[in-house]
């Protein structure tokens, strides 16, 4: 399965996100680290200096996701400032005139 307009595939399936209690925001594509994540605090009673490789995974695949969705809206912004600028689609094309 995978999400639209991202290219990380969902590696976590809905089940194992219910299955885990995974709260709705955190279900994306960073939810197979985030499970992980999750148990390790758990059993170290959410030390901040345990579980810091998981963490860090995870934070980098967020990290990821949030400059990927950026790019896109970056890519999108400069589309439609090209169209304001007067590239906009002629309604009578030029081969019909000639």
């Amino acid at each position: 399965m995978e999400a639209k307009g991202s290219s990380k595939k969902m590696i976590a399936t809905q089940e194992e996100m219910v299955a885990n209690k995974v709260p709705i925001p955190y279900r994306d594509q960073c939810a197979h680290l985030l499970i992980p994540l999750n148990k390790c605090r758990q059993a170290e009673f959410y030390l901040p200096w345990k579980c810091e490789n998981d963490r860090h995974s995870y934070e980098k695949c967020e990290y990821e996701l949030v400059m990927e969705r950026m790019l896109q809206m970056q890519k999108i912004r400069e589309e439609e400032a090209k169209f304001k600028q007067g590239g906009s689609i002629p309604l009578i094309p030029k081969t019909a005139n000639a």
